[in-house]
């Protein structure tokens, strides 16, 4: 198995949004945002599966010195190896990929924040700066495409804290601020214990209604010279907008059954936005 075929395969084996909306992508772009989704994925499961400390700083710490070996032509790992190739032909900052350990890195030091202010600079480092990575690869002309992206990343990452509360506070996490608890008068107890009332849906609708704040500000954000190029992006938006939706459906319980989307209808809804941007671009 080559460096493409490892990235390719770790996509693939997820099945997360963003494989989705890499379908239709030229085969370049879809080399890059490949293996650029698969060096997120390595990053992330390194906390997730680590449960000493020491060894995730130690795993984390490595990737540090392979993002430096990736930028000299000297990657060990097949993710770096891929990488490597993607870099230089599309202008990729090596900056951004440090921030996205520095934000990997605040998960083994935090656990709870205090306010939002806290958790945006998290989800700045793990989705805003990744969305910056990706407007690179699909190309723009607009300065202001770098707002939508980090606003959209913004949007996806709220979104996934939402879905994700009852997983995450298995693990020992609860992302959402600890002063809108308060606020709401919900206890981390409450979620710890997964039972859904009153207080706990008027919290999550009230984070339900920050993440779609901000996929409402990435739009106006996206120039419409740059959005076809931008148009893998918008159906990551599209399948994560319908995620978000369908939380709203279950009325904010997100401690009963999972919230997910089926293969197929993230298939549909690719295919969709896609021909809808093709469509307006031919307009």
């Amino acid at each position: 198995m080559n460096a493409e075929e490892y990235c390719q395969e770790q996509a693939a084996a997820s099945g997360s949004s963003f494989y989705y909306s890499f379908l239709f992508l030229p085969a370049d772009q879809r080399q890059a945002i490949t293996a650029l989704y698969a060096f997120c994925r390595e990053i992330d499961d390194i906390v997730d599966e680590c449960t000493e400390r020491s060894i995730a700083l130690t795993k984390l710490n490595w990737w540090r010195d392979e993002i430096k070996r990736i930028f000299h032509g000297q990657a060990q790992h097949p993710v770096g190896i891929a990488l490597s190739q993607s870099i230089k032909k599309f202008n990729l900052d090596e900056k951004h990929f440090h921030s996205i350990v520095d934000g990997m890195l605040m998960d083994t030091e935090h656990v709870r924040y205090q306010n939002f202010e806290e958790l945006s600079l998290y989800c700045y480092r793990v989705a805003g700066v990744v969305g910056l990575l990706t407007i690179e690869i699909f190309g723009y002309k607009n300065k202001s495409t770098q707002q939508y992206a980090e606003n959209l990343g913004l949007a996806f990452q709220l979104t996934n804290i939402l879905r994700d509360v009852k997983e995450d506070a298995e693990r020992g996490r609860i992302y959402l601020p600890l002063d809108e608890l308060k606020k709401f008068n919900v206890s981390e107890q409450d979620i710890i214990n997964g039972k859904i009332n009153d207080n706990l849906r008027h919290l999550f609708k009230f984070q339900a209604q920050r993440a779609e704040h901000y996929y409402q500000q990435a739009y106006t954000y996206l120039n419409k010279q740059d959005r076809f190029q931008q148009r893998s992006g918008l159906i990551m938006a599209a399948i994560y907008h319908a995620l978000l939706e369908r939380i709203e459906k279950q009325n904010f319980d997100v401690f009963t059954r999972p919230v997910r989307l089926s293969p197929l209808r993230k298939l549909w809804i690719a295919w969709r936005t896609s021909r809808k941007e093709l469509k307006a671009n031919k307009k």
